[in-house]
């Protein structure tokens, strides 16, 4: 990918509002900073502390990973994700998918956004299957907060009430782990977000995530050693808008490290 196809896709994140000026309010992220610490069960991801953090640490992982608005007083209205950090991260994430691919990695895709990135993953399952990865099947069906967890065109997501739901908590992912562990069949790599994510890393498993800049709790998991990448984006724009990033990640071949980032 040249640098101008790099500068292309940042326009295109920023315009999309995947990336700059997001749809999340400022005063809902620092809000979850404050749910994230305290072990809110919608925001703690899964994600175990190796260490007490304070609430101006997580702030500035989130300023640093994230690119929110670094300034303390700004306290409500419009917030940031960093164009150029979600480049980063994402080159760091497709080439770790990529390293998985190549290996014939068992792979699990999972996702807390069905209505956003179940897009991006199944065509990340379709790509790691033609380069030799195997992508885990589970056995749907399994139980949870009046509903059950299904596979569908190879990602794991969360139903209820006959509809696939948006949810943080991690219990899904470690249903599911325990299946799979029953089976002799635990992920060699997940790919994931919100509270899949941050389960599977939890338990060690190498993982890559996706997180908002209201999810402060995978850019810790990260800057504890446990999530291996964390690209900061937007996670619930019109599905459409993602396909240059899902292009980026599964298309042609990696550029090298510093290339217009």
């Amino acid at each position: 990918m040249t640098a101008e196809d790099l500068t292309a896709l940042a326009e295109h994140l920023e315009t999309t509002r995947i990336t700059g000026e997001v749809a999340t309010a400022r005063e809902v992220n620092l809000a979850h900073i404050t749910g994230f610490l305290d072990g809110n069960e919608h925001l703690e991801f899964g994600v175990d502390l190796t260490r007490e953090w304070s609430w101006d640490e997580v702030f500035d992982l989130m300023v640093t990973r994230c690119g929110i608005v670094a300034d303390r007083s700004h306290v409500e209205g419009q917030d940031t994700i960093g164009t150029d950090l979600c480049l980063r991260a994402l080159n760091r994430y497709r080439e770790r998918f990529r390293q998985a691919v190549e290996a014939g990695d068992a792979i699990l895709f999972a996702t807390g956004h069905p209505a956003g990135l179940f897009p991006i993953y199944q065509h990340m399952a379709d790509a790691a299957r033609q380069g030799g990865a195997s992508v885990i099947g589970i056995e749907e069906g399994m139980a949870f907060d009046g509903g059950d967890i299904r596979q569908i065109n190879d990602v794991v997501m969360f139903q209820q009430y006959g509809s696939l739901a948006h949810t943080h908590f991690p219990h899904p992912m470690r249903l599911v782990l325990e299946q799979l562990s029953a089976r002799d069949s635990r992920p060699d790599f997940v790919v994931a977000d919100h509270g899949w994510a941050g389960a599977a890393a939890s338990a060690g498993i190498p993982t890559i995530g996706i997180a908002d800049c209201n999810d402060p709790g995978l850019f810790v998991s990260e800057a504890q050693g446990a999530l291996e990448v964390c690209v900061p984006m937007d996670d619930n724009v019109v599905p459409h808008h993602y396909s240059k990033v899902t292009n980026y990640i599964v298309d042609g071949p990696l550029p090298s490290n510093d290339v217009g980032l």
